[in-house]
């Protein structure tokens, strides 16, 4: 229920500020340094860990993506960051010697990385 309720603030965050407020530097800081081990930095799943999760890291920028992405903004990006798919994430990390420290997820971060993935996204379509 904590989960939800974060992914919900997440999301009415995102929906209701401008996306103008958003930093690109902290988004692409986020993602290099928390997400681009599996989806790589062009975010279509070229990462080092991109073939050792099961399933596999799925590319990013693709037309399906985009469209879930636009359609549903901090949705994406905050139910991946809270795990809805249980251990996936963590064990791909823990069964592949890869730290990565925990971190304190804050509502502009959200923003952040949404607004630097769809921006990496649109320049690749």
């Amino acid at each position: 229920m904590k989960r939800s309720f974060i992914a919900s603030l997440a999301v009415l965050a995102l929906i209701q500020a401008p996306l103008s407020f958003a930093d690109n530097a902290n988004g692409k800081n986020l993602y290099l340094q928390r997400c681009a081990v599996c989806h790589g930095p062009d975010i279509k799943g070229t990462g080092p860990l991109a073939n050792k999760s099961n399933p596999p890291t799925p590319d990013l920028t693709t037309s399906a993506f985009k469209k879930r992405l636009n359609d549903y903004p901090g949705v994406i990006v905050s139910s991946v960051i809270l795990r809805p798919n249980g251990d996936l994430i963590p064990r791909t990390l823990r069964e592949n010697g890869v730290k990565i420290a925990p971190y304190a997820w804050k509502v502009q971060d959200f923003r952040d990385l949404h607004q630097y993935m769809t921006g990496v996204i649109a320049k690749t379509r």
